[in-house]
């Protein structure tokens, strides 16, 4: 970001891109997630849920056979940033600042995130910020493999200011 702009948002060449082939084929070219293998399965219309996935291959397993853990972490890196500022607009400036990964199982096979953030978490967030200017909000969700165990826990703290 620089110092004199006033609204915040992705650079022209992701807006441009996004254009032309939309958000979610974006992300899923994107080369960390195309190499990875991670993919945005899908999209709420409203944009306040994104659904991603990992299938394990030979370029995210690791020496003992299971999903590396920078990747099962990479799946989960943006999504809620992603998110906030859709929801907020170009007006509020939305930083990830700081994630921790608990590894609960290993991964194998296909794992899931979801990412959702509700209209009443986004309310309180434009509130809190409109009354202190700035605030860290805190998001977790879980990576889960085919039978729905849980294989790692997320929490992400993002922080969030208006720039008008």
């Amino acid at each position: 970001m620089r110092e004199n702009q006033k609204t915040f948002g992705p650079i022209p060449k992701w807006e441009n891109l996004e254009k032309i082939i939309g958000f979610k084929n974006v992300i899923n070219v994107y080369v960390p997630y195309l190499a990875a293998g991670i993919q945005v399965e899908e999209i709420s219309e409203d944009f306040s849920c994104i659904k991603v996935k990992l299938d394990i291959n030979f370029f995210n397993e690791n020496y003992v056979g299971v999903h590396f853990g920078g990747s099962l972490y990479a799946m989960c890196d943006p999504f809620y940033m992603f998110i906030l500022m859709r929801k907020l607009g170009k007006d509020y400036m939305v930083w990830d600042k700081a994630a921790k990964i608990d590894f609960v199982k290993p991964g194998t096979g296909t794992v899931r995130a979801v990412f959702t953030i509700s209209q009443e978490e986004l309310e309180e967030i434009k509130q809190t910020v409109a009354s202190k200017k700035k605030m860290n909000c805190l998001f977790t969700t879980t990576v889960t493999n085919e039978k729905n165990e849980i294989v790692a826990k997320v929490e992400k703290t993002l922080y969030v200011r208006k720039l008008k």
